[in-house]
């Protein structure tokens, strides 16, 4: 039996999914990044933190994950305040990404832009209600 990684890549689907943060205090942005390295494989090592950067412009936190397989469930994640997540890549894999995240926060869809290939999915990541 084929494991789902092979599966996507024999069958040509993408499972990159890029996330990028902005707008949102550090820890919440490594809470949000820690929850999906939990479930997924990243371009960022565990103890990969985010750091403000100086300046007039908003910083912008961006990690690349691979949906294909997932390691193991996150549970429910704290946040200081709700998050704003730009979520780009296939379709299969944002809607994999997106299922996942519903494991560790409240996710609301804000907007789409669909492409060809591709979708960019605007999400709101709150901490979870009982």
């Amino acid at each position: 039996m084929k494991s789902t990684r092979e599966h996507t890549a024999a069958h040509g689907i993408d499972a990159e999914v890029t996330v990028e943060l902005s707008g949102c205090e550090t820890q919440d942005a490594h809470a949000v990044f820690g929850a999906l390295r939990t479930v997924f494989a990243s371009d960022r090592a565990p103890d990969d933190r985010p750091q403000e950067v100086a300046g007039a412009r908003p910083t912008v936190w961006s990690s690349t994950f691979d949906v294909s397989e997932v390691r193991r469930k996150a549970g429910p994640t704290r946040l200081s305040k709700p998050v704003t997540a730009d979520v780009q890549g296939g379709y299969w894999a944002v809607a994999k990404l997106q299922e996942e995240l519903t494991g560790a926060f409240a996710v609301q869809v804000l907007g789409t832009a669909a492409g060809d290939q591709e979708q960019e999915v605007q999400l709101r990541l709150d901490t979870r209600r009982p």
